[in-house]
């Protein structure tokens, strides 16, 4: 229905609109014409009965595209990669709950957002995979190259990044990092509940068992997102989840979005848990460095608290990741295993494209965080 609708009005709505370069194409405004979408009543059946309400959102997408994966090898347009990597994480926000009021979930199972996503993600997800050397990683020996990568990775060389998060991030930049990492720091781990269900067995039980301590094992005061936000409240921040949305730069929405995606179809189950297995091994050197910023600004236990925690029970997690999910995975599917290194894989990259546009954002900011008090 929604295809045919697109194929019928795209030509005549890219024409009108000039939505042929990035210059012509007001991204902010289709993107707030697409939260509007979102509040309607009966999305599908607006949409259905009059298809001019999105006429210029999809011809605005299907400019994006090109501009932004047009080329495997070329890093695509800012603002189109922003475009549409913002209005993915709109679609993927609504497989959470976030104690807000109900009617924002009016639309949470539409077909018109299912399509919307589904579009944008097949070409973007095609591009990540031109990343990957997929038929390398099929010749290789899966059990020898994950423990060959855990050791590897578990103390990773001390980059340019790493060494200016040490030795020349100052206050106010500690601050923008905290603002912008927030967007997963006062959620985490959410979307790896959503893996959780189906048939026990050893692989599901070590699942949950990291999940639970991610969790503070059930006492809200012990979960990591309250010693995330109390940093941040030290700091004069604003501790409301997606509270510094704007801030977020677009690859570090990919890396949120590929891992709804991971998380939502069940087929790419080894996949996500090869991604994992990489982001709890590489968690300890990546909080040592945000510590030992954190100590050199002479910041308090409780602005570095979070850091603590997490290389501690991290580095637990990393081997039970190995050992106990991506290794008993792989010999459960030995023909499909090779796909825990692609997750595996994917998961390096995208994090690291997106530490690296955090530490830009962070160097390029014109201005100061505003502070926030409580009254």
């Amino acid at each position: 229905m929604f295809a045919a609708l697109n194929s019928r009005d795209l030509r005549k709505t890219t024409t009108s609109h000039n939505l042929s370069t990035p210059k012509s194409i007001d991204f902010s405004s289709l993107e707030q014409e697409f939260i509007e979408l979102l509040n309607l009543e009966n999305l599908d059946q607006q949409v259905t009965q009059n298809s001019q309400c999105v006429e210029a959102l999809e011809a605005a997408i299907a400019a994006a595209l090109p501009l932004a994966y047009g080329e495997s090898s070329e890093p695509g347009n800012e603002s189109a990669h922003r475009f549409l990597q913002r209005i993915l994480y709109r679609i993927n926000r609504l497989n959470l709950f976030w104690y807000d009021d109900l009617q924002h979930y009016k639309n949470e199972r539409s077909l018109y957002l299912q399509w919307l996503r589904d579009r944008i993600e097949s070409v973007w997800q095609a591009w990540e995979l031109e990343q990957m050397d997929v038929d390398h990683l099929k010749q290789q020996d899966i059990q020898k190259t994950l423990r060959d990568w855990y050791e590897a990775d578990l103390n990773p060389p001390v980059t340019e990044t790493r060494l200016f998060l040490r030795e020349d991030l100052d206050r106010e930049g500690y601050r923008r990092l905290l603002a912008i990492t927030s967007l997963d720091g006062l959620v985490e781990a959410s979307r790896m509940s959503r893996i959780l269900g189906g048939a026990s067995n050893e692989v599901q039980a070590m699942l949950i068992r990291v999940l639970m301590e991610e969790y503070g094992n059930g006492r809200l005061a012990r979960k990591h997102s309250t010693f995330f936000a109390k940093m941040m409240a030290e700091m004069n921040l604003d501790t409301t989840p997606e509270g510094y949305f704007d801030l977020a730069p677009w690859p570090l929405l990919a890396s949120i979005n590929h891992n709804f995606l991971l998380t939502e179809c069940k087929q790419h189950f080894l996949r996500y848990n090869g991604g994992l297995t990489y982001f709890e091994i590489v968690g300890p050197s990546i909080y040592t460095d945000y510590l030992l910023a954190a100590q050199r600004l002479n910041l308090s236990e409780e602005s570095s608290g979070y850091w603590e925690l997490h290389i501690r029970e991290d580095e637990r997690h990393g081997l039970w990741m190995l050992e106990d999910v991506a290794l008993p995975l792989a010999a459960q599917y030995p023909d499909n295993a090779w796909q825990i290194l692609l997750g595996y894989a994917q998961e390096k990259s995208i994090g690291e494209r997106a530490g690296q546009a955090i530490i830009q954002n962070i160097q390029q900011a014109p201005t100061a965080l505003p502070k926030v008090y409580s009254v």
